[in-house]
């Protein structure tokens, strides 16, 4: 009895460590436990019902384990116990066969259903209220990210700015190595690759400013990837996408190729048109790709005729 106690005491000590351990590295304002829009609030729900339902198993696994281990250890009175052979229990084999089948029932339904309702945009409360959802195409390029405002007509680098209370919709690409983008705080992450599109809808329902990120390892500046997110009020971001248009300068091609598409980490940066006027990367995944084979066409045509001339 006393082997057992010490036993005991050993499992409560490691297990008081792990929680002080794992906790002491937690914020309460950490990105996906402190949602701040409907997808995230979505998100957010799936992973507590989650931890909840596994919680109640391990509850009912250690509840079960320790009766067996204390009923069943040995004592004096049974040194030489022997237990009768036996062949199966039909009733005990249906019960830990379905078992994990309505643990799998319970976790697959609120999940599918979650995975289909984030592939729309979110739902006003009211419908009547329901807006358009403001579409925005967000480029990484090794290591920044581009949001292009076709309805705007203006363009971002390393930050973005949303109304509140109205959907948005990411068409994302890429315009080189696979990323992806991820604002914890309004929902998960969605990956950005060169030749194709992928859909992410978010939204913000509160003024302030978030953290976004690329969540896929893409080299040396990966750490770098960051950008800010300004949920604003609607009238005010109409203001700043005016005052953008008015007043930031032109992206030109040329500056596009040679400095935005450079492999580089730069600051933030605005312009009053987008460079989906000369390039989608959706659909032309070779672009950047052309344009280096291109010049290093060139450089060796100059080689070759300093080459010649100095013959």
């Amino acid at each position: 009895m006393k082997k057992l106690q010490k036993v005991s005491r050993k499992w409560i000590s490691l297990s008081a460590l792990a929680i002080l351990f794992l906790l002491s590295g937690c914020d309460l304002k950490m990105g996906v436990l402190n949602p701040q829009g409907p997808v995230a609030q979505t998100q957010y729900d799936l992973i507590m019902w989650s931890i909840g339902f596994m919680l109640i198993i391990i509850v009912v696994v250690f509840v079960l384990f320790a009766v067996v281990l204390i009923k069943y250890r040995e004592r004096p009175d049974n040194m030489n116990y022997e237990p009768p052979e036996v062949h199966g229990n039909t009733f005990l084999e249906i019960v830990w066969t379905g078992i994990p089948i309505i643990i799998v029932i319970a976790l697959s339904i609120p999940t599918v259903k979650a995975i289909f309702d984030l592939e729309k945009p979110p739902q006003a409360a009211n419908a009547e209220e329901q807006q358009e959802p403001l579409v925005i195409y967000a480029t990484s390029a090794d290591w920044k990210w581009i949001f292009s405002y076709p309805e705007q007509g203006i363009e971002t680098v390393n930050y973005v700015n949303i109304p509140e209370d109205r959907p948005v919709e990411f068409k994302l690409t890429s315009a080189d190595s696979m990323t992806a983008l991820w604002i914890p705080e309004l929902g998960g992450q969605k990956y950005a690759m060169a030749g194709m599109e992928t859909t992410l809808y978010l939204q913000a329902d509160h003024e302030g400013t978030y953290m976004g990120r690329n969540a896929n390892f893409n080299g040396e500046g990966f750490a770098q990837m960051e950008f800010e997110v300004e949920s604003q009020k609607p009238e005010e971001f109409q203001e700043w996408a005016d005052e953008v248009k008015d007043t930031a300068p032109k992206l030109t091609e040329k500056e596009y190729n040679k400095e935005i598409l450079k492999q580089s980490v730069i600051g933030r940066k605005s312009f009053s048109n987008t460079h989906l006027d000369f390039v989608d990367h959706a659909k032309q995944d070779t672009y950047n790709k052309s344009e280096e084979d291109h010049e290093g066409h060139e450089e060796g045509m100059d080689m070759e005729g300093m080459d010649h001339s100095s013959h």
